[in-house]
């Protein structure tokens, strides 16, 4: 772990109120993550789809875990602006170029919040015919009182805080971050 020191070199000096998962924590839990995929995906065409910004650290240690023929594409959505609460407004800023029609689709979430953006996203690929639609999270608040779909790969179950690192962000800073803290 990083001294105090290094982690407000790290942050321009804004202190964070704690780790919440730690780099090793992380990395073992993608591990398991890219074992389960490889296992759920035997066959057919796998279109791995990430949300950006948030779960591009994630997606990117991810498909390396993944021991199996594969495509990357991503899709950028929104519904945070400055604050830490989600606006409820989503705005779909970036399609996928890739034909998704007969595909077997895993999207790449960093975290499951008031669910509002997944299930517009949800809505949105499921018109498009895939094959299979799943969707890998690495963060879950359990908070979302709708789930079109419910995450059939989780990373971690998530405190109801606000998070930053490992690609999570406020105002986009603290993406950077070797592990997921705490900001509130």
């Amino acid at each position: 772990m990083l001294s105090s020191a290094a982690r407000l070199n790290q942050t321009g000096g804004r202190e964070l109120k704690r780790i919440v998962f730690d780099e090793e924590a992380i990395a073992e839990r993608v591990q398991s993550l890219g074992r389960e995929i490889t296992a759920a995906y035997p066959d057919g065409e796998l279109l791995v789809l990430g949300l950006l910004k948030g779960s591009f650290i994630f997606l990117s240690d991810l498909v390396r875990k993944i021991d199996r023929p594969l495509q990357v594409d991503f899709i950028v959505a929104s519904s945070y602006g400055e604050g830490t609460v989600s606006s409820g407004n989503v705005r779909l800023v970036y399609d996928p170029e890739t034909e998704l029609a007969g595909k077997h689709i895993l999207l790449v979430e960093d975290i499951v919040d008031t669910g509002k953006t997944l299930n517009k996203l949800v809505a949105l690929l499921t018109q498009r015919r895939p094959r299979s639609l799943e969707i890998c999270a690495l963060l879950h608040k359990h908070v979302a009182q709708h789930l079109e779909l419910e995450a059939k790969f989780l990373g971690f179950d998530a405190p109801t805080l606000f998070l930053v690192g490992y690609g999570l962000d406020h105002a986009e800073n603290f993406r950077h971050l070797p592990y997921i803290a705490s900001l509130t």
